[in-house]
């Protein structure tokens, strides 16, 4: 298949996806089916039409707005369908040119990072319905199929896999343990153990270190942003899944980068 022609179509595929991860950032943590019903207006609740629901250009075509009601569409709908549209094709191009299976579980693996991610966004919860079957999931790939992503060459392999979670989940539940002693407050929610879990269960422990390295420091930054440009007071409670997310990405795409400019500086 001709390599660009490829890439549209992931690109495609991607953003009809991330219709789909849409329905679940919606449904998943008011406890609704994520298969029944169709699609509806959150407004008036009128079944969206198959040419009013496809990914990206029904909302510039609607200009944002419900045929219907003529109620606002949040511009969360295109911007998770073209998010996700854009991973897998940068997904695509990293770990391509043809498609595998290793790379068919990333492409799942990101899209569960991004319905987590709007989900802690809003409701500052992360759905075991997302995170124990992404453990067990992730195991299973992580001893078949799944590559170190560290190496390239190697792969994962079931030990990794499980030291991988055990770092994970063990890691943050530490820091969950300490920081309330310490603290007299949770400072690390369930839900963000059991996601790192499923980060390490794919990424291996140098992943969950890379992850949460870079998770800490684009959290960081953030509220330090949120201070200064809106007033937020320190100390303020922030969703910390969202820039777990964000690291887990940086140690997909680029852990190894990041391993090999770290050896040759020291």
């Amino acid at each position: 298949m001709n390599g660009i022609l490829l890439y549209i179509i992931i690109f495609l595929f991607g953003s009809i996806v991330g219709s789909f991860l849409n329905v679940c950032i919606y449904r998943v943590p008011k406890g609704l089916s994520i298969i029944w019903p169709s699609s509806r207006c959150p407004s008036c609740s009128n079944p969206i039409n198959p040419w009013d629901n496809i990914p990206i250009i029904s909302y510039v075509f609607l200009r944002g707005r419900c045929r219907s009601c003529k109620a606002d569409i949040s511009f969360q709908y295109p911007l998770v369908e073209f998010i996700n549209a854009l991973l897998y094709t940068v997904l695509l191009w990293k770990f391509g040119p043809q498609l595998s299976w290793f790379l068919a579980v990333y492409f799942i693996f990101i899209s569960s990072l991004i319905v987590i991610t709007f989900i802690d966004l809003e409701y500052q919860i992360i759905p075991n319905s997302i995170t124990l079957p992404g453990i067990v999931l992730a195991l299973i790939f992580g001893s078949t199929v799944l590559p170190d992503t560290f190496s390239r060459i190697n792969p994962l392999g079931f030990r990794a896999s499980l030291i991988g979670v055990l770092t994970g989940g063990g890691l943050f539940y530490a820091v969950g343990v300490a920081g309330k002693a310490i603290l007299k407050k949770d400072a690390m929610g369930g839900g963000d153990v059991k996601m790192m879990a499923m980060v390490g269960g794919v990424l291996g422990w140098k992943g969950v270190l890379l992850t949460t390295f870079a998770g800490s420091l684009t959290g960081s930054i953030a509220g330090i942003l949120l201070i200064l440009l809106k007033g937020r007071e320190w100390g303020t409670k922030i969703p910390f899944g969202p820039y777990l997310a964000i690291g887990a990405v940086i140690s997909l795409l680029s852990g190894q980068e990041i391993l090999m400019w770290y050896l040759h500086a020291k």
